[in-house]
């Protein structure tokens, strides 16, 4: 018990000096830390019999983040999950407002997801999902198709062809 105490007063302790001015004021900070303390036991005390679904990676795709929002404040909200190896931060017209986190460790990965997905930050929820390359893959394929049936159609207009 003395040591779940402990863990949770360092926890108010970093919200407080690190992540204040990115939370609304709709959620409260003690509340959602307590349930960080007590997750974080339980998933490392599962680690070596936990069986993963097959979508589960160390790489989360974040999607509608605050425009101006820095990749040290990302590291502030996503590091109190675990080890971070990377962030990627979109900066183009195409890319803001996304980004890539990659964990060293899966687990620490899973549990970002499920607790950062639809956590408000500036007034806008997250969406955290697992980086599925074969998906965006055929997402970008997809607008890629659009965009010749489009021309086609431009072309057939142009030259009266049905």
């Amino acid at each position: 018990m003395e040591q779940k105490r402990n863990c949770l007063s360092l926890c108010k302790c970093e919200v407080t000096l690190g992540l204040g001015r990115w939370f609304s004021s709709g959620i409260t900070l003690p509340i959602y830390f307590k349930a960080y303390s007590r997750t974080v036991m339980s998933v490392q005390g599962r680690r070596g019999n936990a069986r993963l679904p097959p979508e589960v990676n160390r790489v989360l795709y974040v999607r509608n983040l605050p425009f101006k929002i820095s990749s040290e404040e990302l590291y502030d909200i996503f590091g109190k999950y675990g080890a971070i190896r990377q962030i990627r931060l979109g900066v183009n017209n195409d890319t803001r407002g996304t980004a890539f986190v990659v964990y060293e460790d899966i687990y620490d990965a899973k549990n970002a997801v499920d607790h950062l997905s639809g956590f408000n930050v500036c007034g806008r929820y997250l969406i955290v999902l697992y980086y599925q390359a074969n998906k965006m893959q055929q997402r970008k394929g997809a607008v890629d198709i659009n965009k010749q049936k489009k021309e086609l159609q431009d072309l057939k207009d142009k030259y009266g062809v049905e």
